[in-house]
């Protein structure tokens, strides 16, 4: 029988969490099907392909903290790096309760294969701490990012592994990141993170650039399914920092958003939202409820079966799913999220004659951006706004013509389209190195 005070373990699931069970479906299982096709299509050799199979190496580290008010807490770390073959790894930190290895391997997978399809020299990685930081106070989550980062020293850096900022990261949080591995390199090591503040480096433009990629994108898929400039609405599914990001920037051009939500409900408007006081009440109030304003409000469910020329889901996974696919009203759907259309939904909307942009192209600009937050790190340059938006576009539009080239080259859907180009380049980087044994 335990002796201890009343209290002081009452929040032992939250210090000492047993590891979540993994979903019957491995999601990096998932994830990798279509790429075994897409080899397969290709006809990539067996034995190199295998090689892309299988995360490069997965790190566990324990992450010990004095906390202020209780025992000593031991959370577990992790960063899974998948591969290396076109340069040195990047990819998500994040802090979460719900953390699971295998999303993890998905997710590194994931930034590998979209770091081809871009044409950036990064293989993918994914990491970060299993801790509730709505439980913890921001002292206690700071010792543990520095525990973590210390852990990981000599497995993370500029040529190695570069950390970028995911669910429970902010700028500070990766401030904490870089100040760590200075103190043990004993110099400044700016470009072991991206997402810092812009006065340690960080890179203008870097909050809005998934959104800003999702705009040079839609503006490409406008022209080549022949939609002019959406007369009929755009439906945006999510209004924080990728949603409501976009809805402003397009609204701001002069594009018709008719459809916007969070997770309280939707909004549409057939004739238009009025997107700036939309974004400035959820400014206020950290919510779209209760808004006033001229537009029916709907379910989730309803708001994404309204007309429009263009979905853009930018929320949650697997939005669109097996049992609404057919319900949807759209002429075009793009994925502004990580995977907002599953695997069977995907089949479904080819099968309803409704393009889908996936999103290993579509929300790459943060990607782009943290790429080039690490070259103008190396560089000791700050480039301008004009400068990063040219070269965004740049980057953004290649990919485009990547993907579209192989996709009339083979006659795939675009999402084939995207995981064939990203396992070749991959594919073709790993026989040009060899192995080393």
């Amino acid at each position: 029988m335990s002796t201890s005070a009343p209290g002081v373990f009452d929040d032992a699931e939250d210090l000492l969490p047993s590891t979540p069970a993994l979903d019957e479906e491995s999601p990096f299982a998932t994830m990798m099907s279509l790429f075994d096709e897409a080899a397969a299509r290709l006809g990539v050799d067996p034995a190199n392909y295998a090689i892309l199979r299988k995360p490069d190496r997965e790190i566990a580290v324990a992450v010990p903290v004095h906390l202020d008010h209780g025992p000593m807490a031991v959370f577990d770390g992790y960063r899974v790096q998948h591969n290396q073959g076109l340069g040195p790894f990047i990819g998500p930190m994040r802090l979460s309760k719900d953390i699971k290895l295998d999303e993890l391997r998905a997710l590194a997978a994931w930034l590998t294969w979209k770091c081809a399809v871009l044409n950036i020299p990064f293989g993918g990685a994914a990491g970060g701490i299993r801790i509730n930081v709505k439980k913890r106070n921001r002292v206690e989550v700071e010792r543990a990012v520095r525990r973590y980062a210390a852990d990981l020293f000599g497995v993370i850096g500029p040529e190695r592994d570069i950390l970028t900022p995911d669910v429970g990261c902010d700028s500070e949080i990766m401030a904490w990141v870089m100040d760590t591995i200075s103190n043990h390199e004993r110099f400044t090591e700016s470009a072991v993170v991206t997402g810092k503040p812009t006065a340690l480096g960080g890179s203008r433009g870097h909050s809005d650039a998934t959104a800003r990629g999702l705009r040079v994108i839609l503006r490409l898929a406008l022209e080549r399914y022949k939609l002019g400039d959406a007369h009929g609405g755009i439906v945006i599914q999510g209004a924080g920092r990728v949603g409501g990001a976009l809805a402003g920037l397009l609204h701001s051009e002069g594009l018709r958003i008719a459809g916007l939500s969070d997770v309280h409900g939707g909004f549409y408007n057939r004739k238009g939202l009025d997107v700036p006081h939309l974004l400035a009440w959820r400014g206020e109030h950290g919510t779209l409820r209760d808004c006033p304003g001229e537009f029916e409000r709907l379910s989730n469910a309803e708001f994404l079966q309204q007309p429009c020329d263009v979905l853009i889901p930018c929320a949650i996974a697997n939005a669109i799913h097996s049992r609404n696919a057919r319900s949807l009203n759209a002429r075009l759907l793009i994925e502004g999220a990580h995977g907002p259309v599953s695997a069977r939904a995907d089949r479904t909307l080819h099968e309803q004659g409704i393009p889908v942009v996936p999103d290993i192209l579509a929300n790459a600009g943060g990607v782009v951006a943290d790429y080039f937050e690490w070259v103008q790190n190396r560089q000791g340059f700050s480039w301008i706004d004009a400068v990063l938006s040219k070269r965004l576009n740049r980057f953004m539009t290649e990919a485009w013509n990547g993907v579209s080239d192989v996709q009339l080259q083979y006659g795939v859907r675009m999402r084939m389209a995207a995981n064939m180009l990203a396992v070749e380049r991959v594919a073709q980087a790993d026989k040009l190195r060899g192995i080393y044994a």
